[in-house]
């Protein structure tokens, strides 16, 4: 079943690297896809009623394909392991248009691009799109070992190559990454870009943070989170402002589950926070921020949350529902 609106057709499955296969996919009927832009995802329907979101590899010229890579995660939530599993070549998949939520800055002087592990796949479409434009960057790739570093023979292929600088956390301590050297001096016009497991995300996010650089010059997306729980989590009321109605969202369920209970259907993707798919405007009250969607800003304007994972300060929240 079509759920995302386009099918496409897996042409090509590749073992890319130790757990990270990627994924060649073509419109089912040879037509050109839509066109995207550096850092742009699409969601994909790995398995009935998942949907997952993956970066797109590839070069934005292309339009008759899509490339995407998929890790396998240890502790999947049923996507990743789905497509490893499950999908092979000849498969039809339900996918989305791109949609772009971590676009590079055209008016960058300079860009520091940092990659961990699979977040190396919009990482290495900027790299490539930089190159081509004749733009000043340097990327710097990390994983656990090389066996785990995906598209290393691409990256080396490359004219950019002398660029990109790799660093692996088994290898000599000389080449692992220094966060805190590389963001020491933030400068007008660097922009910096990261993309990876949590962890290291945190590592540079607070880092740059820390060492001055402005929130405007700093892009990221998540590709997952684990929603924290707190003791403080109550239940409290949301009311749909188009027709007064109010749902209870108990302590243990979510904004989006009390709302489905009630009837009331929010589109989502991720439920982790990550996405922005369900992203909600709030008209009173004062959301519990979850989630890794928003910049601080955003966040602090409590005019919108992620209703799959944030919660409430305030007894009610008023939504534009």
């Amino acid at each position: 079943m079509n759920n995302l609106g386009l099918s496409v057709r897996v042409a090509g499955r590749t073992v890319e690297a130790t757990d990270i296969c990627s994924f060649e996919l073509v419109e089912v009927n040879g037509r050109a896809l839509p066109a995207f832009s550096a850092g742009s995802h699409i969601d994909v329907q790995a398995a009935d009623g998942v949907v997952r979101q993956y970066s797109l590899c590839n070069d934005p010229k292309e339009t008759h394909r899509y490339l995407i890579a998929v890790l396998k995660d240890a502790n999947t939530r049923g996507g990743s392991k789905a497509m490893h599993e499950q999908v092979k070549v000849g498969d039809v998949l339900s996918i989305s248009t791109p949609k772009n939520h971590f676009p590079l800055a055209h008016e960058a002087k300079r860009s520091l691009l940092l990659a961990g592990g699979i977040g190396v796949t919009p990482i290495l479409c900027m790299a490539e799109r930089l190159a081509v434009a004749g733009a000043d960057f340097e990327m710097h790739y990390c994983t656990r070992s090389p066996d785990r570093m995906a598209f290393r023979q691409r990256i080396a292929a490359a004219p950019y190559a002398p660029r990109v600088q790799l660093h692996f956390d088994d290898g000599d301590a000389a080449q692992k990454l220094d966060i805190t050297a590389l963001l020491r001096a933030p400068q007008p016009g660097v922009h910096l870009y990261v993309c990876g497991p949590k962890g290291f995300m945190d590592a540079v996010l607070s880092t740059a943070r820390a060492q001055g650089w402005p929130e405007a010059q700093l892009h990221y997306e998540f590709f997952g989170a684990e929603v924290v729980k707190s003791a403080d989590d109550a239940s409290f009321e949301v009311k749909l402002a188009s027709s007064g109605k109010v749902v209870v969202v108990p302590k243990d369920k979510t904004v989006v589950q009390a709302l489905a209970a009630a009837g009331v259907e929010v589109q989502t993707s991720c439920e982790q926070g990550v996405c922005g798919t369900c992203l909600t405007r709030v008209l009173e009250g004062v959301p519990d921020h979850k989630d890794m969607y928003l910049t601080p800003e955003e966040q602090a304007a409590n005019d919108q949350f992620t209703p799959c994972c944030s919660r409430s300060k305030t007894p009610v929240l008023v939504l534009d529902l």
